[in-house]
């Protein structure tokens, strides 16, 4: 899903041209006995899935080794490069550490394994996350979180207001609803949520790094995201919506109470509506993202993960076709989605495999239609090896703008995450354009 970022290490700008360059893969089969694969995840069950691999493939053997989350995870990898040991085969990495991980040598480039065949099993903006740029391919997509709206509408019934298709629309509703009754909310801004706002600004055509080169550009302080930002403090000056961050007992209970009306998430959103409010279960509407131009209808990600190969593995290949397998073969795509419960990222097999809608949302018939339409449709975006610094200036400066309460304060968080992020870029000896 989503989770807290902490920073991981600095890397030099030798190192950082491993980002274009790449790290070649080696290594196959043993003639000794069945290839053994050691895999760092934390998706609940994820063994059970490899258990299938496992009966049918006794030639190549797969481990899961669970571990506590993503950042754990990715920190305990990054110990273990530097070391020179201890390293798993695989590792379940999420899009936005794949940069770090390549700058620190951590993940193998694995075109010359075939990987880049695998392109067109996934959406443009989902595949453009593991090949950073068109420059190598460091991951094989596993599950994807396109950007979804939820709304009571049993509420919005009883006040006469329609699901909004337009951002236009999404504030004039949220206007209209807290007029008629103030303690209602379409949504709220969360200033602890950097993903959240990542997906809205992908959405709408940023891209928060880019690579020239061998130097890294930093775009947050440009017209996409501006816009983004500037339009959710107007409507936080307003009034119109809440400014409180979301996961706090205060916005679990108004999921509950019906004071928040809306929700702009993403597709795991059932689970944590169906775990914090159960009784709203049959009341929700999911639907698409509202657009700003429905003519052109554009998405974002709010969380996923990828299944990466690591530069210390001595068997890359067979790393690489279970990885594919996993990611990609309609039997374990159904796995994934009905025993780990993620979104798989793989864009004709996941529509194959789900068929029947969340228990939470049994009601709707067309809910993975939906989904499915809103990862044909997610935006290229670009991340850093400094994510986790930016997203930490989010939360910081953003937490500030939703205090404040004002529009302009809203657009100054933003240059102040662009300044943040460039400076820590050069002070950890990259090259910035």
């Amino acid at each position: 899903m989503h989770s807290s970022l902490r920073r991981i290490g600095v890397v030099t700008v030798a190192t950082a041209a491993l980002i274009l360059t790449g790290c070649s893969g080696g290594g196959g089969s043993s003639s000794d006995g069945p290839v053994g694969l050691t895999y760092w995840a934390w998706a609940p069950n994820l063994d059970k899935v490899v258990d299938i691999w496992n009966e049918e493939n006794p030639d190549i053997q797969v481990t899961v080794n669970k571990q506590d989350g993503g950042d754990p995870a990715i920190t305990k990898l990054l110990t273990a490069i530097k070391a020179g040991s201890g390293a798993p085969d695989l590792i379940q990495a999420e899009y936005q550490k794949i940069p770090t991980l390549v700058s620190s040598d951590a993940l193998a480039d694995l075109t010359d394994q075939g990987a880049g065949d695998l392109e067109g099993d996934f959406s443009e903006g989902v595949w453009s996350s593991v090949t950073l740029d068109g420059q190598g391919v460091y991951a094989i997509p596993q599950d994807s979180g396109p950007m979804m709206a939820y709304y009571r509408t049993d509420i919005l019934d009883q006040y006469g207001l329609s699901v909004p298709t337009t951002w236009d629309e999404y504030a004039q509703v949220a206007e209209d609803l807290h007029a008629a009754d103030p303690s209602k909310y379409l949504g709220t801004f969360s200033a602890n949520d950097a993903g959240w706002f990542a997906g809205l600004s992908q959405q709408a055509g940023a891209s928060w790094w880019s690579i020239d080169d061998q130097s890294w550009g930093v775009d947050i302080a440009e017209g996409p995201t501006e816009q983004v930002a500037s339009y959710w403090g107007g409507l936080v000056e307003s009034g119109a919506i809440d400014n409180k961050p979301m996961y706090t007992p205060e916005w679990n209970a108004g999921l509950n109470d019906g004071s928040q009306v809306g929700w702009i998430s993403s597709v795991w959103a059932p689970g944590v509506l169906s775990g914090n409010a159960p009784d709203t279960a049959g009341k929700w509407t999911a639907a698409p993202l509202p657009q700003w131009d429905a003519a052109n209808p554009s998405d974002g990600n709010w969380g996923g993960s990828t299944t990466a190969v690591t530069t210390q593995s001595e068997k890359k290949e067979a790393a690489v076709e279970f990885a594919t397998w996993l990611n990609t073969d309609p039997e374990a795509v159904a796995a994934l989605a009905d025993i780990a419960g993620v979104y798989p990222a793989a864009t004709e097999a996941a529509a194959d495999a789900l068929t029947t809608s969340p228990e939470f949302f049994s009601q709707q018939s067309d809910f993975y239609d939906i989904a499915a339409e809103a990862s044909s449709t997610v935006a290229p975006f670009t991340y850093g090896p400094n994510v986790n610094v930016a997203f930490s200036a989010y939360n910081d400066e953003f937490a500030k703008a939703a205090d404040a309460r004002t529009q302009a304060a809203f657009e100054d968080a933003v240059d102040a995450m662009q300044e943040i992020t460039t400076d820590d870029l050069v002070k950890s000896g990259f090259s910035v354009e």
